[in-house]
């Protein structure tokens, strides 16, 4: 297919496409006229960027993904260095949700100081 029809399938733009090739992440087959060629697997390539970022990993973090369905894997996370990604991101996840929990606790402590009415939780008639 070309690369048109490969944007189209995929949801996403040629630029969008072209950009992945321009960054090692899709390869395309040239025609003797020029034309990039894409099969099946450079779908599952472009569908397995696409899934990765739309859950917040950044393009270079799609690699070892990318990397494991070129090897042949069925799947993009199947590989050790597809899993340490993950790792990785879960435990900035992980840092995130620390910190917005602190700020929830000091949100919560100064809305309580103010009036304890007013604190999004269930209160035992307290505020009847």
């Amino acid at each position: 297919m070309r690369i048109g029809e490969l944007a189209k399938r995929a949801g996403t733009t040629t630029r969008a496409l072209r950009f992945y090739e321009s960054q090692g992440l899709l390869e395309a087959q040239r025609t003797s006229n020029g034309y990039r060629e894409y099969d099946e697997h450079d779908l599952r390539l472009v569908q397995e960027i696409q899934s990765l970022q739309a859950v917040g990993l950044s393009l270079e973090d799609t690699r070892p993904f990318v990397a494991c369905l070129r090897a042949g894997h069925e799947s993009g996370d199947s590989c050790p260095d597809s899993r340490e990604v993950y790792r990785r991101k879960l435990a900035e996840v992980d840092a995130c949700l620390e910190r917005l929990q602190t700020v929830r606790e000091f949100l919560l402590a100064r809305l309580a100081f103010q009036d304890p009415c007013l604190v999004p939780e269930p209160k035992e008639f307290l505020c009847s």
